[in-house]
């Protein structure tokens, strides 16, 4: 199984889908929970996965030999593998078969790539179930990693920083207040990585109270001090734009590199005057 140049192979009901992202630093082998149809709390309009359905449905017997599978294939080649991650066509923490998708896997990077990373991509929203905030919380920790790095690393979608732009980029029917109280207070026993699309919604850039207001946020999130760790929340973030098309085009549309860097600068002149150091990373 080899890799593809973007991720429209998981419209086809695929489970497993080696990619080359530019996030991940070379090749990520996702993992998809939804083969048969997307399924997210969110709506955002700069979503890539186009309308679909297929008779697939999820086997974690299937994705572990999948996944078995396509990083056999990349061990054969020799392409490191950086990591398995939980993406695919929607939001990972809604599917019933997470949590034996999360063991199936880590047992998989455990024994055949060890020094790839577990990355789970979410929006957050399954925070708000106590049984998912625990699983989450206790796989970051799982492993005595020597590294100091966690056994599961996740990436987490913060693209707004006010209710009204919220409405506009994720169109989510979970209140925006509820979901970044949550945020908040998993952040203070987890280290992240904070992602954030920018994008135009409508011809239109995010108004600079947005960023102002996002950026203040990431502040407030990057100065928690995790529960009994000397390390803050906040491991990087990372700032990116649209770079696919999606069925809802010209809906969303890309910003300027500049403004994307613009962003970057900004906030990291704002970490620094608060003695904070987390990496800024830009994604174009």
């Amino acid at each position: 199984m080899g890799p593809i140049e973007n991720h429209r192979e998981r419209e086809k009901g695929v489970l497993i889908y080696p990619v080359f992202s530019r996030r991940s630093g070379g090749l990520s082998i996702g993992v998809n929970l939804f083969p048969g149809q997307k399924r997210c709390s969110f709506n955002c309009p700069y979503c890539e996965v186009f309308p679909f359905s297929t008779n697939t449905e999820f086997s974690g017997y299937r994705m572990e030999e999948d996944l078995r599978v396509a990083v056999s294939a990349a061990l054969e080649r020799n392409v490191p593998v950086k990591d398995i991650c939980f993406s695919g066509n929607g939001e990972p923490l809604l599917s019933s078969a997470f949590p034996e998708a999360l063991e199936r896997a880590g047992r998989v990077r455990t024994e055949m790539v060890p020094a790839a990373k577990l990355v789970l991509i979410t929006n957050g929203t399954g925070l708000l179930q106590p049984q998912l905030f625990s699983l989450l919380r206790d796989a970051v920790f799982f492993e005595d990693a020597t590294a100091g790095s966690p056994a599961l690393n996740i990436w987490l979608k913060l693209d707004a920083g006010t209710s009204r732009w919220y409405e506009q980029i994720n169109r989510a029917s979970i209140p925006f207040e509820e979901h970044i109280a949550k945020i908040k207070e998993f952040t203070a026993c987890v280290p992240v990585t904070l992602q954030i699309m920018l994008c135009a919604i409508d011809g239109k850039s995010p108004p600079p109270d947005e960023a102002l207001a996002w950026e203040q946020l990431v502040l407030e999130l990057a100065a928690i001090t995790i529960e009994d760790k000397t390390s803050g929340c906040i491991q990087k973030i990372q700032i990116y734009g649209k770079a696919r098309s999606a069925p809802e085009d010209p809906k969303a549309a890309a910003l300027p590199p500049e403004y994307l860097e613009e962003r970057a600068s900004s906030l990291r002149r704002a970490l620094a005057a608060a003695a904070l150091n987390p990496p800024v990373e830009v994604f174009l």
